[in-house]
């Protein structure tokens, strides 16, 4: 077993080490390599402590991995192998100015083989909460200690690196949310498609494009059977549920270039870029057979559900707008429906 990994007592822990860990991973830096602008404060704050050697260490539950290394390559290491564990105890700098004179660092692996680091200097890295998810430290391989100055431009640099350790996660953060929020803002909550309005865009900028480039497009317009049966005999719960199924439906069924929506009420609608006419209608085909096939149960009763498909084209001719292009789709609905449902028109 290589000296790093030898197993020692159990390290000790902080009285907050649960709020710790949370916080730690909290900051998602364990998920991202460091980066160039840690890289710089690891390097500045070697050179500013005259060591050859530093490093950002994140103490997690039962390792201590290191980022933006100078001077040596070091991954991770078990925590109780770490100088990190002790100082992620204190408030402020923790200092190990002889290694091998001090029991609590004398028998680590760092100090017992390559590069048998000396002397140990770190500052906890304390999120905005006060919460030490790891150190900025530097090492020697010779004993000694930092200056009064030295002291305060490494507290200086821990103080840097925690400030964009924060501000990289709050910047995650806001793009998830602005994601959610573009979600919300452009998806039907109940089917998963893109809700109306967001159709409508799409369609704007399919035409343009069909039109630009003079290229096939269709609208499949789809309208579920005797919806209304289905809510007043099993209740809007049940209704709500085969909505939602359906909508699971055809998401896993379009392309990733198609654009899925509830147009309204039970009225669906897929745009199928690059798609003649001949194609929308094996599409609708396909999507019909399935929504037949699905099985809704109330209880033991099963609930049959059918729809019935209109396809509209571009023709670059008469069909050549949003606006003819939807009423195509929406007369072909029409013929299905008055020549019994269940079928593509």
């Amino acid at each position: 077993m290589a000296a790093a990994e030898q197993i020692f007592p159990t390290f000790p822990q902080p009285a907050d080490e649960q709020a710790r860990l949370a916080a730690l991973h909290r900051s998602a830096a364990l998920d991202h390599a460091a980066g160039p602008d840690f890289l710089f404060l690891t390097e500045l704050a070697a050179r500013l402590c005259g060591v050859p050697y530093a490093f950002i260490a994140l103490v997690d539950a039962e390792r201590t991995w290191t980022r933006a290394c100078v001077g040596l390559q070091l991954d991770s290491l078990p925590r109780s192998q770490s100088y990190c564990a002790w100082t992620v105890l204190g408030e402020t700098l923790t200092e190990f100015s002889d290694t091998l004179a001090d029991p609590r660092s004398a028998g680590l692996a760092l100090t017992t083989a390559a590069p048998f680091v000396r002397r140990y200097s770190a500052v906890p890295l304390r999120t905005s909460e006060g919460h030490p998810i790891g150190t900025l430290c530097v090492l020697d391989s010779r004993p000694g200690g930092l200056t009064p100055e030295q002291r305060d431009m490494l507290t200086r640099l821990a103080r840097q690196v925690i400030a964009l350790i924060e501000a990289r996660a709050n910047e995650a953060a806001l793009r998830q949310s602005l994601q959610r929020l573009e979600e919300l803002a452009t998806t039907d909550e109940l089917t998963g498609l893109h809700n109306r309005r967001s159709l409508l865009h799409r369609l704007k900028f399919e035409v343009a494009r069909a039109r630009r480039f003079r290229a096939p497009l269709a609208a499949v317009m789809i309208d579920l059977d005797h919806f209304k049966r289905v809510n007043d005999e099993h209740g809007h719960a049940m209704g709500d549920k085969v909505l939602a199924a359906i909508g699971k439906l055809i998401r896993d069924n379009v392309r990733v270039i198609d654009v899925a929506g509830r147009y309204g009420g039970e009225e669906l609608c897929v745009l199928l870029p690059n798609t003649p006419r001949e194609g929308a209608l094996k599409m609708a085909e396909t999507l019909r057979a399935r929504v037949e096939a699905l099985v809704h149960m109330d209880g033991a009763r099963r609930v049959p559900v059918t729809a019935s498909f209109g396809v509209g084209a571009f023709d670059h001719m008469g069909i050549d707008d949003a606006d003819s292009l939807l009423r195509a789709a929406d007369e072909a609905l029409y013929r299905a429906k008055q020549n019994g449902r269940n079928r593509v028109e």
